[in-house]
């Protein structure tokens, strides 16, 4: 086939296609004169703008309604930017996140979150974070919960010892880490990045930049940010810190563990409604007696409610006491699990319900 016969086979193609994108937008706008709509009930009723439960509802039909052959990933990518775009017919949606601009939290949040219609807020720390959600400056936080590799996060544990937020949502992300600079690889002479994300790449670095001084910083975004700046300098960072600061991908997926994942919590003033395959966060303090604790795991196992996560930290109240931290699976307001948390109460000094959430079901 020749190149105007190929020409000839395409244009009928591609007048298709021009046809369907037309559909496509009309449809989009159509789509967008509702959420119009229904921005106006929520304000009229005080209804958040962003609701996990309609969120999972909505990607579960979309990939119901998917017969390929794009796949659902594909569909599901579009749909979070086009719900961006959504919040921002209602409301900006506010999103807090611990920064620098292009730390790992900011790529979990955009990936979660898109960017057309969201108003991201870089914090310094974990309790700013939580600070802002009970000041009403944010309408959502995220905040870093555990890693696969170095376990639970302790400063967001530690914020919810004092705190109205409650947990909202949770996010997965796998860690990538990539060598960023905008100078030749045989001109390294220094690598900026985290203590941890050094350890994370400890391998790939001991062979292939074994030459480069190691300079530990706050985050891997001062890192690129330094990169950007001095000549002979690299960061490890996220391809997200890549695109802020200007600078190139050198080599991309350095880390150690390519299975390497953070869970993130999404925080909000509200509580989220049930979803039929959800989790639910409690802390508790227990009584001063040998076995207190394992009398509150006992009620959670005679209810046959797995606990899939339990962590302990001090309760700053008093020496030697701690809060624990556990969650089941299951909604606090279905049956079983409601009976559940209130035989636990009776072996506590205090418990509180952090929130309830419906379970990710994906790394975004």
């Amino acid at each position: 086939m020749d190149n105007s016969d190929a020409q000839s086979n395409l244009a009928p193609l591609r007048k298709r296609i021009d046809q369907l994108d037309r559909e496509i937008v009309d449809l989009l706008n159509e789509r967008a004169k509702v959420v119009v709509e229904i921005g106006k009930v929520k304000r009229d009723g005080k209804t958040p703008v962003y609701a996990p439960e309609r969120e999972r509802k909505v990607l579960d039909q979309v990939r119901s309604y998917n017969k390929g052959p794009l796949p659902d990933a594909c569909l599901i990518a579009m749909w979070r930017e086009l719900m961006s775009g959504s919040f921002a017919l209602e409301r900006s949606l506010r999103v807090g996140y611990l920064g620098p601009p292009g730390s790992f939290s900011h790529v979990a949040a955009r990936r979660k979150f898109g960017s057309a219609g969201v108003e991201y807020n870089n914090l310094e720390d974990i309790q700013a974070i939580f600070d802002e959600i009970g000041r009403g400056h944010v309408d959502l936080g995220l905040v870093p919960v555990e890693n696969s590799e170095i376990g639970g996060i302790g400063e967001t544990l530690d914020s919810f010892l004092d705190t109205t937020a409650q947990v909202y949502g949770e996010v997965l992300i796998n860690v990538h880490h990539n060598v960023l600079a905008n100078c030749s690889v045989e001109e390294i002479k220094r690598v900026y990045s985290k203590p941890e994300v050094f350890s994370q790449c400890r391998k790939w670095l001991g062979v292939q930049l074994r030459q480069a001084e190691r300079i530990p910083v706050a985050s891997s975004s001062k890192a690129a940010e330094m990169a950007s700046k001095e000549p002979g300098a690299a960061a490890i960072g996220s391809t997200l810190a890549a695109e802020i600061y200007n600078l190139k991908i050198q080599f991309a997926n350095i880390e150690d563990n390519p299975a390497n994942t953070t869970r993130f919590f999404i925080i909000s003033p509200n509580s989220a409604k049930a979803t039929g395959d959800d989790k639910t966060a409690l802390m508790f303090t227990t009584a001063h007696k040998a076995g207190a604790l394992a009398e509150v795991l006992e009620v959670f196992r005679d209810a046959n409610l797995n606990l899939t996560n339990i962590a302990n930290r001090p309760s700053k109240r008093a020496n030697w006491e701690y809060a624990f931290f556990i969650e089941c699976p299951g909604h606090h307001t279905e049956p079983h699990v409601a009976k559940a948390i209130e035989a636990a109460r009776k072996h506590c000094l205090q418990l509180t319900v952090l929130g309830s959430f419906p379970r990710a079901d994906e790394i975004v």
